[in-house]
């Protein structure tokens, strides 16, 4: 079945335990990325990634691994991504069989109504396709305004428009930025609070914070030596910590849907090139060797890591800026091996 508007928010947000493949595809990749984290929230499931690949090699294992018990006996979300027409075979044995215990989640890119993927999710009574277009104009101001109301914050138009620029358009970056302002303002859905651009001004993405993203780049480009002086040089304080994880984040938030497209068969020039004024154009150099570098199984781990060094640096007794030193010099590492 084909979703669009408002059922999309009602298909995520209160799945149907009957539907058993989801399909989020289309040129916006970020959007598409940030709709199936939703659902994954919305289903309380642990992740449980599978390759495209390993699909296409055997289709079987798909339904396989859908009507398996989860090794813990929680729910779980059979995850793919990047996913293409090489699943179809996969995800018909999916939803043809007599029952499943997990449901299926594809992100794909930009493909075509002819698409063999496409055809099956939207002909299925058991399948839900959702495509994603890159919001703009005043559709990316509404964007921001409707993703801060569900986290009880009242923007206004100018606001908006400052956030969806600083965000690049990115909807996953807009969730992660105005969750941060909803913490700062102790906003909630039933204690509106209002984000006016003092706010925007001392948190926000385009703020100085900004410059703590030197210290992520510097460790996804392999550039060890570099990182340590500047690690030392910066002299982190505790409370900094948080800012330069966040910062790494939104750069793997960046890189993931363009990784995507290059896995895919894009050109790496051409995926930057089509980002238009949306790539600073001192990047570009930086994006180049990154998406070179990382492939998108690599960036969707460095994501999770990311998040779980978030949580112990926030919860941790330990000193933090040490967690965050020996992370960020793993990722250094990992990135000069593949160099």
């Amino acid at each position: 079945m084909k979703f669009n508007g408002p059922a999309i928010g009602r298909v995520i947000d209160r799945p149907d335990p009957a539907i058993r493949f989801y399909l989020f595809y289309g040129p916006d990749d970020a959007g598409s990325r940030h709709l199936a984290t939703r659902l994954l929230n919305s289903l309380g499931a642990e992740k449980f990634s599978v390759a495209a690949a390993t699909v296409k090699f055997d289709p079987a294992v798909l339904a396989d691994e859908a009507s398996a018990m989860a090794l813990f006996g929680g729910p779980r979300a059979i995850w793919i991504e990047p996913a293409g027409d090489e699943i179809a075979d996969g995800v018909a044995s999916v939803l043809e069989a007599g029952s499943v215990e997990s449901p299926v989640i594809a992100i794909a890119g930009a493909l075509r109504k002819t698409s063999a993927l496409v055809k099956l999710a939207e002909a299925h009574g058991a399948a839900a396709a959702v495509i994603s277009y890159v919001p703009e104009g005043l559709q990316a101001d509404q964007m921001v305004i409707a993703a801060g109301r569900a986290e009880g914050l009242r923007i206004e138009s100018d606001v908006a428009a400052r956030l969806a620029a600083a965000c690049a358009n990115n909807q996953a970056i807009v969730a992660q930025e105005v969750t941060k302002y909803a913490l700062f303002l102790d906003a909630a859905p039933d204690r509106l609070r209002e984000l006016n651009h003092e706010v925007v001004d001392s948190l926000g993405a385009d703020s100085a914070e900004g410059n703590l993203m030197r210290l992520g780049d510097l460790a996804l480009a392999g550039d060890g030596r570099e990182l340590l002086e500047e690690f030392e040089r910066a002299a982190i304080a505790p409370n900094e910590t948080v800012p330069v994880v966040r910062a790494l984040q939104r750069r793997l938030l960046q890189l993931a849907p363009l990784r995507a497209r290059v896995e895919r068969g894009e050109r790496v020039d051409g995926v930057l090139t089509s980002m238009g004024k949306s790539l600073f154009w001192k990047d570009k150099p930086l994006l180049q060797r990154l998406l070179s570098t990382w492939c998108a199984e690599r960036i969707a781990q460095a994501m999770e890591r990311s998040a779980a060094l978030e949580r112990a640096v926030m919860l941790s007794d330990e000193p933090p800026v040490a967690a965050l030193g020996e992370e960020l010099v793993t990722i250094a590492r990992a990135a000069g091996r593949r160099r």
